[in-house]
C-alpha cells in the first residue's frame, strides 16, 4: 500500500532526538489518536488455551489446532487466519516435543522473516514508519548484548531451519537488535504479559517520563489515547519504562535497553525525586514472599496469603496514585487487582469502591467501550 499518513498527526524531525510524532490537531484527554494493528505478534506460551492464538481473545472452550494440539483458536476462521504463521511451529512443535524452546523474541523474529518475504508494500502498521527504518543500534550493543543476539539467531535456526530461510547473519544480527529496541509487550488490564509484537508507527514516538499518551491493547491492536491536553504542533511523547523510579534509575534502564538519556523536564529538575525515593525505600522493605507473589499475580491465579496480598496491596496502591503520572494503568491495574481480592474475601463495598477507580482511570487509557471495562462493570453488577 502507499503510505497514507495518520490523521492528526505526522512524523518531523525532533531537535536533539531524531525523527518524532508531533501532532497536527487538538487533542483532549481520552482522545484516541491513532490505533495500530501489529506487523507481527505472537501469544506467550503460558497463555496458550486461555487466549486465540490468532485475535488474543480471552474465552473458554477455545478450539486447539488437531495437529500440534498446543495453539488454541475461537473458531475456524480465527485458525485459518493464523494459519500461515502458526505452520512455522505447527510441524517444528510435533517433531521437537518437548524440546521445542525457542524465546518468545525468536518467535517473533521469525514471523516477521516470514511476512517480509510475502509483504513487499508497506502495511497498514507502517503508515508513518516502516519497519525497516528502526534504530538498531549495533555501535551501542556490548558484548554480553552481542551474544545474545547470536545465541537469539543460532535457535532461529535451530528451531525454524526447515521451514523458513533466513537472511546472512549481518541482517539478522540487525533486526534482532531492532526488534529488541523497539518491539512491544502486550499486556491486558491488569498488566499481565500475554505476548510480543511491533507496532512500528507506535514505535515512532519519542520518550518522556511526563508522557502525554499511553498505549494499550484491543486484541492485537495498539490504541494510543492522550492523557494530557495536545494541541497542534506539540510532540506526541510516550513512556517507555516504569516511571515509579527516581530519575537516575530511569535512565539507566532507558541507557541499558534504548541507549539514550532523557532530558524531559521532569529528569533535568528531578523534582520528584526525594519524594519517589523515599516511597522505593518504603516498598522496598520486604513484605512476605506470598504478599508479593500474590500482587504480581492475575487475580485468578492467587492461591496463597490471600490478607497478605490484600495488605500489600492497601500499602502501595495510594504512593502509586501520588507517583505516577495520572490515568497510569499501573494504577488502574493495582485498584483492580486490589478490588477483585477483596471481592474474593467477601468485602464487598470495599471491593465494588476500588473496582470504580479503576475504571475510571481505564474509561480514559482504554476508551469506555473495551471490553475490559464491560467485564468488570459486570463483576460490580453481580454484586448488588
Amino acid at each position: 500500500m502507499k503510505s497514507e499518513g495518520i490523521e492528526g498527526c505526522e512524523r518531523f524531525l525532533s531537535p536533539g532526538k531524531g525523527r518524532g510524532m508531533r501532532a497536527t490537531k487538538h487533542f483532549k484527554v481520552g482522545d484516541l489518536i491513532f490505533a495500530c494493528p501489529a506487523y507481527s505478534y505472537v501469544l506467550t506460551v503460558n497463555e496458550r488455551g486461555g487466549h486465540c492464538e490468532f485475535c488474543f481473545t480471552r474465552r473458554e472452550a477455545l478450539s486447539k489446532c488437531g495437529k500440534c494440539k498446543q495453539a488454541y483458536y475461537c473458531n475456524v476462521e480465527c485458525q485459518k487466519g493464523d494459519w500461515p504463521m502458526h505452520k512455522l511451529e505447527c510441524s517444528a512443535m510435533c517433531s521437537y516435543g518437548e524440546n521445542w524452546c525457542p524465546s518468545e523474541t525468536v518467535r517473533l523474529v521469525a514471523r516477521i522473516i516470514l511476512k517480509q518475504k510475502f509483504q513487499s508494500e508497506r502495511t497498514q502498521s507502517e503508515r508513518l514508519l516502516a519497519l525497516k527504518e528502526f534504530e538498531a543500534h549495533l555501535d551501542k550493543m556490548d558484548n554480553e548484548k552481542n551474544e545474545m543476539n547470536q545465541t537469539d539467531i543460532a535457535a532461529l535456526r535451530h528451531f525454524y531451519s526447515r521451514h523458513l530461510d533466513f537472511p546472512d547473519n549481518a541482517a539478522l544480527t540487525e533486526l534482532f537488535a531492532q526488534v529488541n529496541c523497539n518491539g512491544f509487550t502486550i499486556e491486558d488490564e491488569e498488566l499481565s504479559h500475554l505476548g510480543s509484537a511491533v507496532f512500528p508507527d507506535v514505535a515512532l514516538m519519542n520518550h518522556s517520563c511526563s508522557p502525554n499518551v499511553i498505549v494499550t491493547y484491543k486484541g492485537t491492536v495498539a490504541e494510543v489515547r492522550a492523557v494530557q491536553e495536545i494541541s497542534p504542533g506539540e510532540e506526541i511523547f510516550n513512556s517507555y519504562i516504569d516511571l515509579l523510579y527516581p530519575t537516575e534509575d530511569r535512565n539507566e534502564r532507558l541507557r541499558d535497553s534504548y541507549f539514550f538519556t532523557c532530558d524531559c523536564k521532569e529528569c533535568t529538575t528531578k523534582s520528584k525525586d526525594k519524594a519517589k525515593m523515599e516511597i522505593c525505600r518504603k516498598l522496598s522493605t520486604p513484605p512476605e514472599p506470598e504478599e508479593i507473589r500474590e500482587m504480581h499475580l492475575p487475580v485468578n491465579c492467587w492461591r496463597f496469603d490471600w490478607d497478605g496480598a490484600m495488605k500489600y496491596g492497601e500499602k502501595i496502591v495510594q504512593p502509586y496514585s501520588v507517583h505516577y503520572p495520572p490515568y497510569s494503568l499501573n494504577v488502574a491495574s493495582m485498584y483492580l487487582k486490589l478490588g477483585r481480592l477483596y471481592l474474593g474475601l467477601e468485602k464487598k463495598a470495599e471491593g465494588v469502591k476500588a473496582l470504580k477507580k479503576a475504571v475510571s482511570i481505564m474509561n480514559v487509557v482504554f476508551g469506555k467501550d473495551h471490553h475490559y471495562i464491560a467485564e468488570i462493570k459486570k463483576e460490580m453488577e453481580e454484586q448488588k
